[in-house]
């Protein structure tokens, strides 16, 4: 969230951002009913102050044994005045609030303006495709031929995109889990943590999923919440209307979750396999840093991401999102894409992000600087480390085998009991 005083003094920046992002935020109508509050604010105060004066005259009047009768029905008038106004002043705010929430995050200045994803920026590249003397396979004909991946009970069980892995498949998945949370936790510093995979609305509010995305999540009716589309809902929200001692940033955590997501904007788009599914597995770290460190530690963060492709010897490659791609809570982006030769594309398994103090000023997560002894807010980062299904596409494409086998990555045999070959 913007702080409205932000908005208030530089509108035709905030129109811009909205613009470049692609986002109808009215600020002219949010702008419109700020300084109606404001008005309501003063008229308000004024009335307060008159009544206090009337109350300080009243005192004197019954010390000196005179009639007060009129003054008392003056004072209860404006008792009732102030009650309606501050009614109205309630509802103008509940009107704002929700204005500012549709208002999106300001790109940082190093985000190129664009519209679409071909005007992301390439700003690195690991390795070389793989070459191979055979035809590859894309991962939907070698899940299916090796019996490990079965997306028609998948969706005899649930529907359409929810996958089932099986055997080696379900394996796979959970060594790169392991392998990640090892990599993670023994070898960048992140504290391992166990989320609930359900979130409120205060939880989903604060890091920027509601209002703008509550057609895309799976909605409990009953209980009033929200499966989560990503481990950065509860992870952020661990320190929500909390301090956090600025000795202490920046605390970085990992975590794995299911994801739930129906994708709602995307039916008819990349619907074969692994490539798009509503319920997925993903490893999420998440940084709550000090503002003067915050975009190095959201360098860093992007090689946390990047060091587990290489690991895992991927090609892949690193993109800078434009302004029109880049998502609503986000100042700052980088896409990382793993090459899937069977696919025949770069497939994007994290999104490396830095929203600033836009989540924590929702979230109203701070710290007590010792600079300036005031209260600030932190920064709040995070990326996938790595989401699993793409991975997995990439995985099987790249170490299959001319007899339709899968090589195990050197770095996951630990993980498989020492089990070289999948099928």
């Amino acid at each position: 969230m913007l702080d409205i005083k932000f908005i208030r003094d530089n509108i035709d920046r905030v129109k811009k951002a909205c613009r470049d992002k692609n986002e109808d935020a009215d600020i002219n109508m949010l702008i419109q009913i700020d300084q109606e509050r404001r008005q309501f604010i003063k008229e308000v105060d004024s009335l307060r102050e008159k009544n206090n004066k009337i109350a300080s005259e009243i005192g004197e009047l019954v010390r000196s044994g005179q009639d007060i009768s009129n003054l008392k029905d003056e004072a209860k008038a404006i008792s009732n005045q102030i009650k309606d106004k501050e009614q109205e002043l309630k509802e103008l705010q509940a009107k704002l609030d929700l204005l500012l929430l549709k208002v999106p995050n300001i790109p940082d200045p190093s985000v190129p303006v664009g519209f679409n994803e071909e005007q992301n920026l390439d700003i690195s590249e690991y390795g070389g495709k793989p070459q191979y003397d055979f035809e590859v396979r894309d991962h939907y004909f070698l899940g299916e031929v090796l019996d490990i991946l079965d997306f028609k009970r998948g969706a005899k069980i649930a529907g359409s995109f929810f996958p089932m892995y099986k055997g080696d498949g379900a394996h796979l998945k959970r060594a790169l889990i392991n392998f990640m949370f090892e990599v993670h936790t023994l070898e960048h510093g992140y504290t391992e943590v166990s989320p609930p995979f359900l979130a409120n609305r205060d939880s989903m509010t604060g890091t920027g999923q509601l209002p703008k995305l509550e057609n895309d999540m799976y909605y409990v009716e009953s209980d009033d919440l929200f499966l989560i589309p990503t481990g950065e809902v509860p992870v952020t929200n661990i320190y929500r209307d909390e301090y956090i001692p600025e000795a202490k940033l920046p605390v970085k955590f990992v975590t794995y979750t299911p994801c739930f997501r129906r994708e709602a904007g995307a039916y008819g788009k990349d619907t074969k396999g692994l490539i798009r599914v509503h319920q997925f597995d993903k490893v999420e770290l998440v940084k709550f840093t000090h503002p003067e460190s915050s975009y190095d530690e959201h360098e860093n963060l992007l090689k946390d991401a990047e060091n587990i492709l290489q690991r895992l010897g991927l090609h892949y490659r690193v993109r800078l999102l434009c302004t029109g791609d880049l998502s609503f809570s986000a100042a700052k982006c980088y896409d990382i894409e793993v090459w899937a030769p069977g696919t025949g594309k770069y497939l994007e398994v994290s999104s490396c992000s830095n929203f600033e103090d836009f989540q924590a000023r929702r979230a109203s997560i701070k710290f007590k600087s010792k600079a300036t002894g005031k209260s600030e807010y932190v920064h709040t980062l995070n990326a996938s480390g790595v989401a699993l299904p793409r991975l997995v596409i990439a995985i099987l494409e790249t170490y299959q085998t001319k007899n339709g086998k899968i090589n195990v990555p050197d770095c996951l045999k630990k993980y498989f009991n020492g089990k070289e070959i999948i099928g």
